[in-house]
């Protein structure tokens, strides 16, 4: 066979090959979504009850350190809203890649979500703690998070329902923005001492979910002027991360966390896709660029090759910092940091993770916790998901 024959015979097979080796990467790490899940209703879960424990092994003397207030944070039977919010984003993430986990989410997490709904309270909200208790505050960021999901599962589905509860949530998010600090939206409904990343960075990517699925130009234009009011404010002109919150006497809280700088890469890849404005796709690859650099560590495992792995931090941090790498990923197709993601993933699986199938929050390993928070396997799980969704040229499993 003469040479020229045979040259496109060969390229033909190593593309097959590389795409049965992707197709095998990507059902693989659905599995590891769907065998974490599991692992989290096994070791989370309540008998007869859809609600979730917030820890494992559980503590009836947890107090939560991330609510507004320390009368809010009393040792409770179940989890908050947030951890278990993570439940809903893992379900949403496997559903990318498999339809029929759409029975979970409607058969088991909507119906412990509709505990935490509050309507007595208007515009009517999803609060921090189960309604058959005391009056819990309610939080912005925490009602984003769901729109969000909700967005992405009518996405997925086409089911107007999903749609409708997205922009139901939407009107409340709507009552905690106001020209105070010149815009912008509050971090919490009961005490609104200041404007967070969390809430408006993830406010522009819901808005601009809505408006994906609506086609309603009001959505564009409010995504735009909270991406545009975030950026003015909590961008650190430095890096092109962005700090934390900025309160009413404009003091700003200079913690950079991963998920809010992840947050505005997926919001100006979003925008980038409304509306072609260059400017946008360039902030995002530059605050893309900030978190590989700030977000990842070198790692050098002992028989393995050398890559860089997910800091050590709040795993749910990382998982929606990762939303936002996969976003810009569909438009640049640059995988160099979601191959990271990958490995220190598959690094995890093997070596942070315990009898229970639950994982610490350090992937490499060395360090254990004892207790295992809920939000962390679900933002494991989740990640797991969202790359099981993705076509990766290059990715690398470590034995």
């Amino acid at each position: 066979m003469k040479k020229t024959m045979w040259l496109p015979l060969l390229a033909a097979a190593l593309t097959t090959t590389a795409c049965d080796g992707d197709a095998a990467r990507r059902s693989r790490d659905v599995e590891r979504a769907k065998s974490t899940m599991d692992a989290v209703y096994a070791h989370y879960g309540i008998e007869d009850c859809p609600l979730l424990r917030e820890n494992h092994p559980f503590n009836d003397r947890y107090r939560a350190g991330y609510l507004a207030s320390e009368e809010q944070a009393q040792p409770n039977p179940y989890s908050y809203l947030w951890p278990f919010s993570g439940s809903l984003s893992a379900a949403n993430a496997i559903l990318e890649s498999d339809p029929a986990y759409r029975d979970v989410i409607d058969g088991r997490v909507l119906p412990g979500l509709a505990e935490y709904a509050d309507t007595l309270r208007e515009p009517a909200a999803y609060a921090s703690y189960v309604r058959t208790a005391a009056p819990s505050d309610r939080f912005y960021d925490d009602n984003v998070w769901l729109g969000i999901d909700f967005c992405d599962i009518y996405a997925a589905t086409g089911d107007a329902r999903y749609l409708d509860e997205a922009a139901k949530i939407w009107k409340f998010i709507e009552s905690g923005m106001d020209d105070v600090l010149g815009g912008g939206i509050y971090w919490c409904e009961q005490k609104k001492h200041s404007k967070n990343t969390c809430s408006n960075a993830p406010g522009a990517v819901y808005a601009l979910k809505l408006y994906a699925a609506t086609g309603d130009a009001r959505y564009l234009e409010q995504g735009r002027a909270l991406y545009d009011w975030t950026k003015r404010t909590l961008m650190d002109p430095g890096d092109g991360l962005y700090f934390d919150n900025m309160d009413l006497e404009g003091r700003i809280g200079r913690a950079k966390f991963a998920y809010n700088s992840g947050q505005m890469v997926q919001a100006g890849a979003l925008l980038y896709r409304a509306t072609g404005d260059e400017g946008y796709l360039a902030d995002a690859r530059r605050t893309a660029d900030a978190c590989y650099a700030c977000f990842f560590e070198d790692f050098a495992p002992e028989g393995a090759a050398p890559f860089r792995i997910l800091r050590k931090g709040n795993v749910w941090f990382t998982a929606v910092m990762v939303r936002g790498l996969a976003e810009l990923y569909g438009i640049d197709a640059d995988p160099t940091a979601l191959a990271d993601v990958q490995r220190s993933l598959d690094w995890a699986w093997d070596h942070a993770r315990d009898e229970y199938g639950l994982f610490e929050t350090d992937f490499t390993g060395a360090e254990t916790n004892r207790e295992k928070w809920l939000l962390t396997q679900c933002a494991v799980a989740e990640m797991f998901a969202r790359l099981g969704a993705l076509h990766l040229p290059e990715t690398v499993r470590n034995e």
